[in-house]
Formats: C-alpha cells, sequence, structure tokens
C-alpha cells in the first residue's frame, strides 16, 4: 500500500522548538509594550495572545494602531528571531539525532509571523547549528491556512503510512491537524497553551503531553527506538 517504509516527524516552530514567547515579549518591550508574563500568555485566546491582558490591553492597542506601527513591530520580530531567539534546551540536538538517523524524515511546518520566515528560520536555526536545508520538508504557512493539509503533504510527498508519522506542537491545534491526518501526535504544555488548558479545555489526552523539551525528546525518541543524545538536557 505505502511505497515507504520510512517514519515521518513533523514539528511545529513556535513553542515547540522556539521559545518563542520571550522572542515576542522582547519586540513588545522595544516598542514601550507588555504582553504580560508567560503562564496568563497562556490562558489567552487566540488574539488576545498578542494583544495582552487586561491590565496590558489599553497601552498595547494604543501602540499597535496603523499599519506602520505594526509593520515596525514585525520588523523587531523578525530581527530578534533572526539574531537573539533561541530554541529549547537540547531540542538543537534531538533535531540533529532525527536528521542523522537512517529511515527517519523530519519536518518543519510553521505559521510563524515574521518577515520571509523560511529565512528567519533558517538563520536561528542555524545560529544553533541546524542547517535547515537538512530537513525533508519545510512549509511556512499563513495564519489562516490549514496545517493540516500542509502536514498531510508532508506525508504524502514520500509516501508513508499514517501509523508510522508524528507530528509535534504545543497548541490544540496542532493536536487536531495530526488527528485529522491519521498521524500519532505529540503535544507539549511548555509553549503557547498550559497542561490545563489542553486537557480541560479542548481535551487533549494528558498520556501524550510532555511538560518540558527533555520529556519530548524521550518519549519522541523512545517511540523511534533512537536513543536519547548525550548531554543533551540540562541535569
Amino acid at each position: 500500500m505505502y511505497r515507504s517504509h520510512d517514519r515521518l516527524v513533523v514539528f511545529d516552530a513556535d513553542g515547540t522548538t522556539i521559545d518563542a514567547f520571550h522572542a515576542i515579549e522582547a519586540a513588545f518591550l522595544r516598542h514601550g509594550m507588555d504582553i504580560g508574563d508567560l503562564e496568563r500568555f497562556r490562558k489567552r485566546r487566540k488574539l488576545f495572545k498578542y494583544l495582552g491582558g487586561l491590565r496590558e490591553l489599553p497601552n498595547n492597542l494604543r501602540q499597535q494602531v496603523g499599519k506602520q506601527s505594526r509593520k515596525k513591530l514585525l520588523a523587531t520580530l523578525t530581527e530578534i528571531y533572526r539574531d537573539e531567539a533561541s530554541l529549547f534546551p537540547g531540542i538543537a540536538e534531538l533535531l540533529s539525532t532525527l536528521v542523522d538517523a537512517s529511515g527517519i524524515r523530519v519536518g518543519l511546518v510553521t505559521r510563524n509571523v515574521t518577515f520571509e520566515p523560511e529565512e528567519t528560520l533558517r538563520q536561528l536555526f542555524r545560529r544553533h547549528g541546524i542547517d535547515t536545508k537538512s530537513f525533508d520538508h519545510v512549509a511556512c504557512i499563513s495564519l489562516g491556512a490549514d496545517k493540516a493539509a500542509s502536514i498531510r503533504a508532508a506525508r504524502q510527498r514520500f509516501d508513508i503510512n499514517p501509523a508510522r508519522a508524528y507530528a509535534c506542537g504545543d497548541e490544540y491545534r496542532d493536536y487536531a491537524a495530526a488527528v485529522a491526518c491519521g498521524m500519532h501526535s505529540f503535544v507539549v504544555s511548555y509553549g503557547f497553551e498550559d497542561a490545563e488548558r489542553l486537557t480541560a479545555g479542548f481535551g487533549v489526552p494528558a498520556e501524550i503531553i510532555a511538560d518540558s523539551p527533555a520529556e519530548l525528546a524521550a518519549r519522541l525518541l523512545h517511540a523511534l527506538d533512537l536513543e536519547r543524545p548525550a548531554r543533551s538536557f540540562p541535569g
């Protein structure tokens, strides 16, 4: 039925591999805005994540009024991503392990909102010793695009059995996209949505949620019968 016996792992970028919150926070601060703390950020719904909570919203709205203001904010965010933003601890080693492993395809599907996001991610990953050209599939999609379609396209491109395919993300939408594609889902709670919101709010099974990058790596590598990279994670 399927020509390939390879396995596929597709990663989300922001909040799963990249510490996006602190990059966004830094960009806001440079423009006199405050996004609030990480705990409250994770509990907000979609648009309000980036407008702040009740205490930050009035000032943030004043600062973001007008196309030029938003353009300047995105330019700053792009600069921070390219020059300063970090991968979560151990993620570079995890990606290197997967890229080097025989019979495993690695993909990246992201709604990153910086200017020229593929170039932004290339520079960010390069600073961590990862060449995005070593990934088998990279797709930077718009905020309104169907993520499931892009993940499915990655699997179909290599004719891989959905039962041998995995998708890693940090939001309910990532989980729903994986399920829609018939793939195994790995969800993390250290990104844009916390464990309580994922489980109680959206019904994501607690058994598939990793609370740290180290736990994500351990679960994923175990599923793929790979060894954990040495000295990858603190402690």
